[in-house]
């Protein structure tokens, strides 16, 4: 995951339901490759005591189990039918081990497919599964064939209660993003309507003084210029947060005040300070001029994190806020001495606040940094380009 660009893991569209990050995949391999090679390998093992000729044989089939479950997350039905023939050629060389063990690894498969794959698919595999439970009655009996099928219904039962609880995460993230977009698209009406009632008021004084004031009116058509250059800019925003992956959003507009800016920021400052919580603010560079989109997004950034910080940190009793201006570019970074968070992971993509962080900054055009410091302390960091709302 990019340092500064984490994003959430939100699945693919169309027949993917959602497959887990590449960290979280090869946690998933280790995990099920410990237990095919613990168990199955410690079953076949014993039973290979009594058949020791067929011993490698299905000791090397095992490993081929445990590493075909590196695939498993991207190419589950492969792994799966792989897995499948590969257990049945254990229990074919080793009838002692159960064909509940034998199948272990295509359970495991079986829950990861279930969890990532469409219902019709999920349920073909599963049926696919139950093909070989004739041959668990003749080895096992009414005991064998019981054990077998209820395994491999579990498998395929926790891999729709995970896939589902995935897809609710997915869902909440996607609401959590067009109610931030359908925020800044007010917020950003507002400084666009704002901007062109100035241009207004300064194109009908330019008008009125062409003639008798020239200079006066080339700096109202200048500032007029520098106005509309500015709307576009917005505008520009305005349409991005509403592209074809933004969802419609039926809030009416009411008569809103004009967002706050960074001009403001002491004030906000102060309201966190009226906890409890010591607050310190550092600027370098200067903040005026800045674009109205920028600007708004530095500020909604130092907020939703201040408000992260007091109701997630663990033991937080300070916070560090720094704006630097340096060129063409515009960064804020807000980090706090907690211990940890509470109430949901500390990891980048959790919470509404960092979704709508990173809504702020994709639509700018900048770059977030959100997470734990090796050191004790949690760090909120923005770079936001000054040309990029332009």
């Amino acid at each position: 995951m990019d340092r500064w660009n984490g994003q959430p893991d939100e699945g693919r569209a169309g027949d993917v339901r959602g497959e887990p990050s590449a960290r979280a995949a090869r946690g998933l391999w280790w995990g099920s490759a410990g237990l095919v090679l613990g168990v199955l390998g410690t079953s076949v093992a014993v039973a290979g005591t009594e058949r020791g000729g067929r011993l490698p044989g299905a000791v090397a089939l095992v490993l081929v189990q445990a590493c075909a479950l590196r695939w498993q997350v991207r190419f589950p039905v492969a792994v799966l039918a792989a897995n499948a023939v590969t257990g049945l050629a254990v229990w074919a060389l080793l009838p002692e081990v159960t064909l509940t063990g034998a199948l272990l690894a295509a359970q495991i498969t079986l829950c990861v497919l279930s969890a990532t794959r469409p219902r019709r698919v999920s349920a073909g595999a599963l049926a696919a599964m139950c093909l070989p439970a004739p041959l668990a009655w003749d080895t096992g009996g009414a005991a064998g064939l019981a054990v077998y099928l209820l395994t491999v219904l579990l498998a395929w039962t926790v891999g729709q209660w995970r896939g589902a609880q995935q897809a609710r995460r997915r869902a909440e993230t996607r609401r959590a993003v067009v109610e931030e977009r359908a925020r800044i698209a007010r917020e950003v009406h507002d400084v666009v309507a704002h901007t062109l009632s100035v241009m207004v008021v300064q194109a009908a004084a330019a008008d009125d003084v062409f003639t008798e004031r020239p200079e006066q009116a080339r700096r109202a058509l200048r500032a007029i210029e520098t106005g509309a250059r500015s709307a576009l800019g917005e505008l520009r925003l305005l349409l991005r947060a509403f592209g074809p992956d933004a969802e419609e959003d039926g809030s009416a507009d009411g008569d809103r005040a004009p967002g706050p800016t960074l001009a403001r920021l002491d004030e906000l400052a102060d309201r966190v300070r009226a906890t409890g919580m010591t607050v310190r603010v550092r600027r370098e560079g200067t903040t005026e001029g800045l674009p109205a989109a920028v600007d708004l997004a530095a500020y909604r950034i130092v907020q939703e994190a201040l408000t992260n910080t007091l109701r997630h940190a663990v033991g937080a009793d300070e916070v560090d806020v720094r704006l630097t201006t340096e060129g063409e570019c515009v960064e804020v970074m807000v980090v706090d001495n907690g211990r940890g968070r509470q109430g949901g992971p500390a990891a980048p993509g959790a919470g509404r606040g960092l979704v709508g962080m990173r809504e702020r900054v994709r639509l700018v055009g900048g770059t977030l940094r959100v997470g734990p410091l090796p050191g004790g302390g949690f760090e909120v960091a923005a770079r936001l380009p000054v040309g990029g709302a332009s």
